[in-house]
């Protein structure tokens, strides 16, 4: 396709509000196979579904997530609560990936820790038929913990949790790319933003193997609420961030 195509592109991209225009010209001239495909998915895209939406898949973690429309798309800040499940996450640990969403975070950890025995779980039935696609692993549906198997009661050595925690009242002031085209029950955490979280710290308990861990992510005003939460739950906490990604990751070990 001609560079004036290009140009174009980009222009009209700018125009539409998209921060990083060059850079979605490019991923739209790439995956269009025709000239009309690439107007098609301008138009869907100058007209604010979200990128990873118009093409299908979202970067992550050097991956390549499928990322169905309705579907909630992982963040680059969630790279940070991967590898902090990661670094947890020894070969033969069960994992669990709760609040799943397209399956990201499973995938990134299927792929650097060989022979988990991995789960992923989530309530919306978009996601579950999205992470079945990305994840080597069962993928259950249903809430929270209600969606696991009998079996993992007690042994799961890495339970990793993107619980939605934005307050009920700011989700009006989300981009519109999150309000509009993501599920609510992705971005919603009730009240204060903590209602969900609440609910896997109380439980975490009956699921963690001896010494295993609990990972979420937080907004950095919410960490020492729920720092709380894990000390009264009887889990130890620690709180790790990263500036560059303005990432907040909150792990709580069980006794053992």
């Amino acid at each position: 396709m001609t560079s004036d195509l290009s140009t174009d592109l980009v222009a009209r991209l700018r125009a539409a509000g998209c921060v990083f225009a060059e850079d979605e010209a490019r991923l739209l001239l790439e995956a269009a196979g025709t000239p009309l495909e690439l107007a098609t998915m301008a138009a869907r895209r100058a007209a604010g579904v979200p990128l990873e939406h118009v093409l299908g898949w979202a970067a992550f973690l050097g991956l390549r997530i499928a990322v169905d429309p309705g579907v909630f798309v992982p963040r680059r800040r969630t790279e940070f609560l991967a590898r902090q499940a990661i670094r947890r996450a020894r070969p033969g640990a069960a994992v669990v990936d709760l609040c799943c969403g397209s399956g990201a975070v499973a995938a990134a950890i299927a792929v650097a820790v060989p022979d988990v025995d991995l789960s992923a779980a989530d309530i919306e039935p978009a996601a579950v038929r999205c992470a079945r696609r990305n994840v080597h692993g069962a993928v259950y549906e249903g809430d929270l913990y209600d969606a696991l198997p009998h079996r993992l009661r007690g042994r799961v050595d890495v339970l990793v949790v993107n619980v939605p925690y934005v307050p009920s009242d700011e989700v009006a002031m989300l981009p519109p790319e999150a309000r509009v085209y993501e599920p609510l029950v992705a971005l919603d955490g009730g009240a204060d933003g903590l209602d969900v979280l609440r609910r896997v710290v109380a439980g975490a308990g009956e699921w963690l193997a001896p010494g295993g861990h609990l990972l979420f992510e937080m907004s950095a005003h919410q960490t020492p609420a729920a720092v709380d939460l894990l000390h009264v739950a009887g889990l130890t906490p620690e709180v790790a961030t990263d500036d560059d990604l303005a990432a907040t990751v909150i792990i709580g070990r069980c006794a053992g």
